[in-house]
């Protein structure tokens, strides 16, 4: 009998863990973990002194104009989620 009741109170923990690991599962995909969207500090390979002069959303992408300190303006593609560029457009050379 007291095997029995070992048992049945394992069992109860077993259930009360699957369920906090359900819940905390669900919240996870459904978006609740927030910390996976955050970007730190991005380098776009840009030399130093290039500035940012627009920035808008492309199909899931960032299109960043940057201005060059020689002058030459780019728009280049970022990849948010990675936070790293994976194109870049130039007027000319």
């Amino acid at each position: 009998m007291a095997a029995l009741k070992w048992l049945v109170g394992i069992m109860g923990v077993l259930i009360v863990a699957g369920t906090v690991t359900l819940v905390v599962l669900v919240v996870q995909r459904a978006g609740g973990g927030g910390g996976d969207n955050v970007v730190g500090v991005a380098h776009l390979g840009q030399p130093s002194g290039t500035r940012i002069l627009s920035v808008a959303g492309v199909e899931g992408r960032l299109a960043v104009l940057v201005a060059r300190p020689d002058g030459a303006e780019r728009v280049l593609l970022v990849e948010p989620r990675r936070a790293r560029v994976v194109g870049e457009f130039r007027a000319a050379e």
